[in-house]
Parts: C-alpha cells; sequence; structure tokens
C-alpha cells in the first residue's frame, strides 16, 4: 500500500471483478447494438476504461473527451478541453467515467452527445458518490458506491498524482491539508 493512502475501499481484484461484471450488463444492454461508441472522459477513466472493454464482447471503438464544467454552482456551461475526434451521429454512445460526484459535468456532457446527434447516451462509472450529488444525474451502470471521502487510484488523482494505483483508495488527510 503506498505511503500515503490511510486505507484501500477496493482493491484491484474487486475492481477486475465489477468490471466483467459490469461488461456483462453492458453487453446485455447493447445486445442489439452493431457496436458501442465509448467515450471515456480524460484523464481518470483511462484506467477504468482499459479494463472495462477488455471483457466487453459487444463490438466497440475507443474515442476521448477531457471536459470539465466551470466553478461555479449555478453555471451549466460546460469547457470542452479535447473534443471528440469523430462524430457521435446515429451511434450508440457510451459514456465511461471513474467517478460520479457531483453530477455537474456528466449531464452536461451527456446532454451535448445528445444534441449533437446521438442515438443514446448511457454512463458508466466506476465509482459513484452519491453523498457529492448536487445535480440530478444517475450513472446507468456503476460499479461501486464510495464514501464521501477523498479517493485515489485506478484513475483518481490529487494534484496528478496516486492515478497509476492498481486499487482506489482513502488519501491521508495530512497529504491535502
Amino acid at each position: 500500500m503506498h505511503k500515503d493512502v490511510e486505507r484501500i475501499l477496493f482493491s484491484e481484484e474487486q475492481i477486475i471483478e465489477k468490471c466483467k461484471e459490469l461488461a456483462c450488463q453492458i453487453d446485455d444492454f447493447y445486445k442489439d447494438a452493431d457496436h458501442i461508441f465509448t467515450v471515456g472522459l480524460l484523464k481518470g477513466s483511462i484506467p477504468f476504461m482499459a479494463e472495462l472493454c477488455k471483457h466487453l464482447q459487444t463490438p466497440l471503438t475507443m474515442n476521448f473527451m477531457q471536459a470539465s464544467s466551470y466553478d461555479g454552482v449555478e453555471s451549466k456551461e460546460l469547457k470542452i478541453k479535447h473534443d471528440l475526434e469523430a462524430s457521435v451521429e446515429g451511434e450508440h454512445v457510451l459514456i465511461i467515467e471513474d467517478i460520479l460526484d457531483t453530477g455537474k459535468t456528466l449531464s452536461n456532457v451527456k446532454k451535448l452527445l445528445v444534441e449533437r446527434g446521438a442515438k443514446d447516451v448511457t454512463v458508466v462509472t466506476l465509482l459513484d458518490k452519491v453523498e457529492g450529488r448536487t445535480f440530478d444525474f444517475k450513472a446507468d451502470f456503476y460499479g461501486f458506491v464510495c464514501p464521501n471521502e477523498f479517493v485515489i487510484g485506478f484513475g483518481l488523482d490529487f494534484n496528478e498524482n496516486y492515478r497509476q494505483l492498481p486499487y482506489v483508495g482513502v488519501l491521508k488527510e495530512s497529504c491535502y491539508k
């Protein structure tokens, strides 16, 4: 365990098993689709997306987008830092995210992809931090309910560090206060 981790919430083994379960659910949902247009939200989704996609049987394309919502609870604007390189028009889109917290960015990205003509847009997230939700938004698929703590690892970071950890852990308070 990394010296800055207070405790491990979800082990690498638990995450792999959860990805297998999620892949089965997603394959079942898309059983009539010829392929899935996946959209990984950079940067945190990369480890989760890589593990999840290994277990999906439905043909897919991997696409990436980097987006964030502006600061301020009232603002609903979306800032696109890296946009998709392909059109979503007529596509079955699966947004892949590491954590659903406030719901602000995910709800705005989903809305944008629908406006761009996606056939449908679903969301899968590794972690669902229900206590952090400020927007009325739910993922279609989620791995684990996450406690309202500062989590790192498996793509989740603090100041761009700890993304490479093979598990999800709680960051020691002394590291960020």
